[in-house]
C-alpha cells in the first residue's frame, strides 16, 4: 500500500427524502472531474442515507411520554428528543446525563443515533437509517449498474467512547467489503503467533471520512484510495461484539 487519499466529495447539496443519493454523488463527482474507479471505497455520512430514505421527524409532532418527560426535566434535555430516543431504543443502557440505548440494529450509541446537527435549524431531527447494511448494499448496487464497477459502501456516524475523549467515525452501514481483517494464526516479524488482533478495517477506514469530510463543510461523503481491501459481503454487523463477549454488559 504505497499511498493511501480521502478525497473529499463537495457541492452534493442538501438531500431530500426521495432523492438517488447515487445520483447526487455521481454529479458531485462530475462537476470535480473524478471518476470512480476499481479499487475505490466509498464513505458516505449517515445523514444523507437517512434524509434520501426520509428517516426525518419533524419535533412539532412529537408528544413526549412521562418517562421522556421525567428524564429531560432531571437532566435539562428535550423532552422531544428523549422521547425519539427511547422509541428508537431496543434497551436502554444508562439514563444519567448522557441517555446510552442499545438501537434495534444493536448499536449501543447516545440517544438511539437522533441527530439535530446539519439538518433544519434544530426544528427537524434525522434518526439512523431502518437498516444501514442494506442501505449501503443498494448504493453499492445503484453504483455498479451505472459505472460497471463494484465500489464498496461504508456508511458512518459519529459515535463517543465510555473510555476515551472525543468523538470518532465508526461503520454503521458496509457492503462490498470484509469490515473485520482477522489475523490470529499470523506470526509478526519476530516470529510471535497473533491469538486475539482482528482489525476492524470498516471502523479505520469511517474515520477517514470523518477527517477528509469534517463537521462543519457540508461534505457528507468521500472516497478512499489506495486500501487493498478484501472483498465480500460484509455487514456492520460483524462489528458488534456479541453480549455474552462483552465485558462491559
Amino acid at each position: 500500500m504505497p499511498a493511501l487519499e480521502g478525497i473529499a466529495i463537495r457541492g452534493i447539496g442538501d438531500v431530500k427524502p426521495g432523492d438517488s443519493l447515487a445520483e447526487l454523488l455521481l454529479d458531485a463527482l462530475k462537476r470535480q472531474r473524478l471518476r470512480l474507479r476499481d479499487g475505490d471505497i466509498l464513505i458516505a455520512k449517515h445523514k444523507i442515507v437517512s434524509k434520501s430514505e426520509g428517516r426525518v421527524v419533524a419535533l412539532a409532532g412529537v408528544k413526549p411520554s412521562a418517562r421522556a418527560l421525567r428524564w429531560a426535566k432531571a437532566t435539562d434535555h428535550d423532552p422531544r428528543l428523549a422521547e425519539l430516543a427511547l422509541r428508537n431504543a431496543r434497551r436502554v443502557v444508562r439514563m444519567k446525563q448522557v441517555m446510552i440505548t442499545e438501537t434495534e440494529h444493536g448499536l449501543v450509541c447516545a440517544n438511539s443515533g437522533v441527530d439535530v446537527s446539519n439538518v433544519d435549524g434544530g426544528d427537524t431531527v434525522v434518526l439512523l437509517p431502518r437498516s444501514p447494511d442494506a442501505s449501503a448494499r443498494r448504493l453499492m448496487l445503484a453504483l455498479r449498474r451505472r459505472l460497471q464497477v463494484q465500489i464498496p459502501v461504508i456508511i458512518s456516524d459519529s459515535f463517543g467512547r465510555p473510555w476515551r475523549e472525543g468523538l470518532t467515525e465508526v461503520a454503521i452501514g458496509v457492503a462490498g467489503l470484509a469490515p473485520v481483517l482477522d489475523l490470529c494464526g499470523v506470526r509478526d516479524p519476530y516470529g510471535y503467533e497473533l491469538h486475539a488482533t482482528r482489525e476492524a478495517v470498516a471502523d479505520e477506514l469511517a474515520c477517514v471520512a470523518g477527517l477528509v469530510c469534517g463537521k462543519l463543510n457540508s461534505v457528507p461523503a468521500c472516497v478512499v484510495r489506495g486500501y487493498r481491501y478484501r472483498p465480500g459481503k460484509g455487514s456492520a454487523r460483524q462489528l458488534i461484539r456479541p453480549p455474552e463477549q462483552d465485558l462491559f454488559r
